[in-house]
């Protein structure tokens, strides 16, 4: 391959790699802020246990056959063709399957999730699961040739589908089949323009022993993605089956809304820690000093936002999703600030096992967590929807352990040393806190709330500027280096 080439297709997918994120950043917290005062509640929590459903079934059809497509050496263009051709069958196959298993029965599994007579929403929401398996090999070949252009394009136009219907749809009170005809109408427009693009198309093609040798390098990625999708949705199916739709839909809103706000810093973070710690995986000092710097840099950003997240959440609330959704502030406040510990002491984490090539530690870690998370969740739920709040988001502090202690005792990155290196960002972030809360105090505006912010994003500022003068330093040359790149 001509390095040049290669070098120049990566940097070109970077940029709209790049560009797909802001797009997605801003386009979909617009679209949830105007949902949110046109839908109640109830709508979103049932949009929210079709979604587990089908998330599930999906992770089974795609069965890590994406990474296969991008990663494999082929000997050449017809040879990756065969091997996409049998995977798209697999999928289109397996997805069928599953939703005439879905379809059958609609009305148990709806029961059983908490939307009792709704198995028909479930039915046609199924029909999800043959569309992407036309989108998800297509973008697998288009992310192997660094065609992140094309899906941007797609992605940007499906993300503005609300806009044109699912927004007047909800407009005109057909409540959670506007998100469900809004999610639908975006993978079947995604399936019909990366076909159209692709100089692929599906033939009369299988080979057997081609499936196998995709299942044999899919098996634990599909193991991992199990763990993980059980790690994000089993407190949504616990609620969902002891609850309603109004107090599952009030939860999971909550927490979405927090992730897109936390994820602005993280989505552009993580995947240069990521490449940084491939490249230094056999240098083991180098390795560990670059984890605590970016873990250091991501706790004075992070911090400050989790603790703001928790000192406003009424006005978070009141701003992203509006009046109706009062319930709501308590959960966002708690899970932001959980989150931005989490943040910084366990999720880059993971970055390490990857950029090591141990994702079975990642795994292992997951299934420690699932022991804890799941009778803890059931047992909690028996003194109230808010008392499984606070131990759903407490009890994250068990993975946040775990991964530590797995990380000095395998990686030898030390605990001591990461708490050293992150403790003055989180003293000047609870004095901000303090700061905060008294200063709004003095009114209860929310005009005033607004200043309150400004005033402590200053203050932070201040104490960052001049009583961490090194790590400062550092913030600017980073940025002014990504600006070059």
């Amino acid at each position: 391959m001509n390095y040049l080439y290669f070098k120049n297709g990566v940097v070109n997918a970077a940029k709209w790699s790049s560009l797909t994120e802001v797009a997605v950043r801003l386009i979909s917290p617009i679209t949830h802020m105007i949902l949110a005062r046109v839908l109640v509640p109830d709508a979103f929590g049932v949009v929210a246990t079709v979604s587990m459903i089908i998330s599930f079934a999906d992770m089974l059809t795609d069965s890590g056959f994406q990474k296969y497509l991008v990663q494999h050496e082929f000997n050449n263009e017809k040879e990756k063709f065969q091997y996409t051709t049998v995977a798209f069958w697999t999928n289109l196959s397996i997805s069928i399957l599953l939703w005439v298993i879905i379809t059958i029965f609609s009305e148990q599994i709806a029961t059983m999730v908490g939307n009792k007579g709704l198995g028909n929403v479930i039915t046609i929401a199924g029909l999800q699961l043959p569309l992407t398996s036309f989108s998800s090999i297509q973008m697998a070949l288009y992310k192997r040739n660094f065609d992140f252009k094309t899906l941007f394009l797609v992605r940007t136009i499906s993300l503005s589908l609300p806009f044109v219907l699912t927004i007047p749809l909800a407009l005109m009170g057909f409540s959670y089949w506007s998100l469900i005809v809004g999610t639908i109408s975006g993978h079947l427009f995604n399936a019909i323009i990366l076909t159209y693009k692709s100089k692929w198309k599906p033939t009369f093609f299988f080979n057997m022993q081609f499936l196998k040798e995709m299942l044999s390098f899919s098996i634990w990625s599909l193991i991992e993605a199990i763990s993980i999708w059980l790690s994000t949705w089993v407190d949504t199916l616990i609620i969902g089956s002891t609850l309603n739709s109004y107090y599952l839909g009030l939860y999971k809103t909550s927490l979405n809304i927090v992730n897109a706000l936390i994820t602005i810093v993280t989505a552009s973070i993580t995947p240069i820690l990521f490449s940084t710690l491939s490249r230094l995986q056999n240098e083991d000092s180098m390795f560990r000093s670059t984890f605590f710097k970016v873990q250091e840099i991501v706790a004075y950003v992070i911090f400050p936002i989790g603790v703001g997240l928790f000192i406003f959440h009424d006005l978070v609330t009141k701003i992203m999703l509006g009046e109706k959704w009062t319930g709501a502030g308590f959960i966002i406040g708690i899970w932001g600030l959980t989150s931005a510990i989490m943040i910084v002491y366990s999720d880059l984490n993971s970055e390490c096992y990857r950029a090591k090539g141990m994702p079975k530690l990642s795994f292992a870690l997951q299934v420690i967590y699932l022991l804890f998370l799941i009778p803890t969740c059931i047992t909690a739920l028996r003194y109230g929807f808010n008392t499984l709040v606070y131990v759903r988001t407490f009890i994250r502090f068990e993975l946040m352990i775990t991964s530590m202690l797995t990380m000095q005792l395998v990686l030898h990155i030390s605990i001591k040393e990461s708490l050293k290196r992150t403790l003055k960002p989180a003293i000047f972030s609870v004095a901000i806190g303090f700061f905060a809360f008294y200063f709004m105090q003095l009114r209860h505006n929310m005009l005033w709330n607004l200043i309150s912010i400004l005033l402590s994003i200053l203050v932070y500022g201040f104490m960052v500027r001049f009583f961490a003068r090194e790590e400062f330093k550092w913030i600017l040359d980073m940025l002014e280096q990504k600006s070059k790149i």
